[in-house]
């Protein structure tokens, strides 16, 4: 039926009463100059520092410089995009990181975008990027261990939850294999863990994937990759996205490991960044911020006090030196923000020492406290013992006669050495550890040729699971050595002992 004039007319009026006209104030900017990863604008007079501001084509961008006339804004996402005169709008928002249980099993970007071909992401929880550290009443001191079961680590630099202990030598000398071995040895211990690839080739980061897929041990690992061929924004947003997850356990009561592989690469990534925005260099033409840059993100790991749930985020920063030099900016800025470190050296790696820890330039600061009591009691002299030994190898090269005493602590300490040595892929449990190296120092191993050291190690690992495995079960759950535990594991060392020499003709 068709409406009569007059009916469209009060239609008409009868709308125009309820319209009410919205203004949106927005703030926006426009974009001056492009290229490198960095966009810089021109207005956005109110944002924040840190801010997500959005370009043309959904492309995200974060603030990183304010100044008078300007914005300095690095890109996330493909800047080919992006052209002079567009215009840019606030977000109101920092940058932010999925979090929680999702991301486990996963690898995703610093962006939270997965990049596994598992799917979206199915998680609602997400946490700033940056955020601050738990302050002094917050914390509680680090005295629980995180076994890295690796011998040398556990025994003479040991690793608490809460810690942040440097992983530092030159390339290929076997930094990342000490963080791997740590993450397979958190099986079942109630410990997450975060990955961190920070300016890797993508084909390491898959390999790293699959090994950790091959051990079982992604069912409690994320992933973050920023390789290589990502923007040097990425690259610098990776670690706070890390620990941004890593924080979402560690405030939930939970305990997590997070590793940094590597801050150089980080720090060349904020390098190219600041050097593009135009801020000065400082010292060895790194931007003077690369400190407060590292510290920000390794004071975020604490051990919270009782009162907010008692969790734990453990951080391994992993440095990479050129030529073992520890005493160039970044491994010093790093070393004095950490709370110990552990130094390879090229020349014990080459010379089949693996892992090739330097005793004299690794140290805890947190020490026995980040021990078991049983590891105290086998290892207390360890560190000591192999430092003189080291000191009598470097003095008995000039030919000189020695006494009966100091060829004693040489063999000993040959055979520690021995003992040390451990394969990749191998962690071993804090009971093995204790139990090959109570034999070594109370000398049960002094009479064996150095080069049947290993076997006699493995064969005894099988003879102990074979014959004795509530020996193992024993010392794992006591975390003790008694008096008991001990003339009991004397007698099985002896014994297999026997059957070791008789088996190999000694």
């Amino acid at each position: 039926m068709a409406l009569r004039p007059e009916e469209v007319t009060s239609i008409i009026k009868k709308e125009l009463e309820k319209y009410k006209t919205r203004l949106r104030m927005e703030s926006t900017g426009t974009v001056l100059q492009v290229g490198d990863g960095i966009a810089l604008v021109y207005g956005l007079d109110d944002v924040m520092a840190g801010e997500l501001v959005m370009f043309p084509k959904d492309v995200m961008g974060m603030v990183l410089n304010l100044e008078e006339e300007s914005v300095g804004i690095v890109i996330f996402g493909d800047e080919k995009n992006i052209k002079e005169g567009d215009i840019v709008k606030r977000t109101y928002k920092v940058a932010e990181m999925p979090v929680g249980e999702d991301l486990i099993g996963r690898v995703v970007t610093p962006l939270g975008e997965p990049i596994d071909g598992k799917g979206p992401l199915h998680t609602s929880k997400h946490r700033p990027v940056v955020s601050g550290a738990p302050n002094v009443v917050q914390r509680q001191p680090v005295k629980e261990p995180i076994q890295t079961g690796i011998k040398a680590i556990d025994s003479m630099t040991p690793i608490g939850r809460g810690q942040r202990e440097l992983v530092i030598a030159d390339r290929q000398i076997g930094k990342t294999a000490i963080a791997i071995d740590t993450i397979i040895n958190q099986k079942g211990k109630g410990v997450y863990c975060i990955y961190v690839a920070i300016g890797q080739k993508m084909s390491n980061i898959v390999e790293v994937a699959e090994t950790l897929k091959k051990y079982n041990a992604m069912e409690y690992t994320t992933i973050i990759a920023a390789a290589s061929r990502t923007s040097a924004s990425l690259q610098y947003l990776a670690p706070y996205s890390g620990c941004a997850v890593g924080e979402e356990f560690m405030y939930s009561g939970k305990h997590a490991l997070i590793i940094y592989d590597d801050l150089s690469k980080h720090a060349q990534a904020y390098r190219q960044l600041s050097l593009l925005l135009r801020r000065p260099p400082g010292r060895e033409a790194y931007p003077g911020d690369i400190f407060y840059l590292h510290a920000r993100l390794l004071e975020r790991s604490a051990k919270l006090s009782d009162s907010l749930g008692g969790g734990s985020l453990t951080a391994i920063p992993i440095i990479e030196t050129q030529a073992g030099d520890i005493t160039s900016y970044i491994p010093t800025n790093v070393i004095s923000i950490t709370d110990g470190q552990i130094y390879l050296e090229s020349d014990l790696f080459y010379s089949g020492v693996r892992p090739a820890i330097n005793i004299g330039l690794s140290v805890s600061r947190v020490g026995g406290k980040a021990q078991t009591k049983a590891m105290k009691q086998v290892a207390g002299r360890l560190r000591l013992d192999l430092a003189q030994y080291r000191e009598l190898v470097a003095f008995t090269q000039f030919g000189s006669e020695l006494d009966k005493s100091t060829q004693a602590q040489l063999t000993r300490g040959e055979r520690m050495i021995e003992i040390l040595k451990q394969g990749q892929y191998e962690p071993l449990s804090m009971a093995k550890q204790v139990m090959i190296i109570y034999a070594g120092t109370n000398g049960h191993l002094d009479d064996l040729p150095v080069g049947f050291i290993r076997k006699f190690e493995a064969g005894f690992y099988k003879y102990i699971d074979r014959l004795h495995p509530d020996l193992e079960i024993k010392i794992e759950s006591k975390k003790e050595l008694s008096p008991d535990l001990a003339s009991r594991l004397e007698i099985a060392i002896s014994e297999f002992k026997k059957e070791f020499k008789i088996r190999s003709k000694i």
